[in-house]
Formats: C-alpha cells, structure tokens, sequence
C-alpha cells in the first residue's frame, strides 16, 4: 500500500461532503491506501471544526492514521528554504504553511493529494510528488 499526505483543502471539503475529483479520490481510493497527515494539517483542520463533538471526533480520526512527525525545527528550517527558492524562480506562495505540508511530503517521500494551486506550483519547481486525481 502506498502512503498519501492529503492536504487540508481535501479534508476540508470531504468533511463538508463536497463532490470534488480529490473527495473523489480519497474516498475510493481509501481502502488501498495508507493516509498519513501532519501537525500543520492536524492543526488546520481541527481549528476549523465549529462543533465539539465533531472536534472530538474527527480529532480521534487522525489519531489513528499514519503522523509524519520529523523535526519540527528541521522541517521549519526546510519550508523556509524553499518558500525562498520559490519565489527566486519568480512564485509567491500565498501562504506559508503550504511550504511546511510540501516539506513534510518531500522529506518523507510521499505524494500529496490537494485541491490547492500553491501546491501545484510548487511541484513544478521541485520534487514534491502530487496526486492528479
């Protein structure tokens, strides 16, 4: 089975039942999958939760599933490099975390599944594997 980093912008509307080509993906592609997920994403899509028990629920979610957990101070280091080597090559990205999600998919070797342009430039200019579902 292959690991999959999936984006908050892919959780974000699979939660809200959104019909997308990522949702999409994600859901039928589950069972053959093994999803992994980071602080940055964590962090993103509980902050966004407005009710407590879905808080709950949704918390005890990405509790079982697969946490890349490098360095965070490594990792830092790392998204700072290559938000810089982006916008060099003339790409801003428009916020700052992305950096951090495609650095944990870059280090850990694993394809990132998104609904989110930053991540689409950012694949062009470097290694970052991206799913297109």
């Amino acid at each position: 089975m292959d690991i999959v980093l999936i984006d908050t912008s892919v959780w974000i509307n699979y939660l809200k039942k959104f019909d997308t080509l990522a949702t999409g993906y994600l859901e039928n592609q589950m069972e053959q999958m093994i999803i992994a997920t980071c602080p940055t994403i964590l962090q993103e899509v509980l902050q966004g939760v407005l009710i407590d028990s879905d808080y709950q629920s949704i918390k005890s979610y990405f509790d079982g599933l697969l946490i890349l957990n490098n360095d965070p101070y490594q990792l830092a280091v790392e998204a700072a490099q290559l938000y810089r080597s982006l916008r060099k090559n003339g790409v801003t990205i428009r916020k700052p975390n992305d950096c951090l999600i495609a650095a944990y998919a870059i280090k850990n070797n694993v394809p990132l599944l998104h609904e989110d342009r930053d991540f689409s430039h950012i694949a062009m200019h470097n290694n970052l594997r991206v799913i297109k579902p």
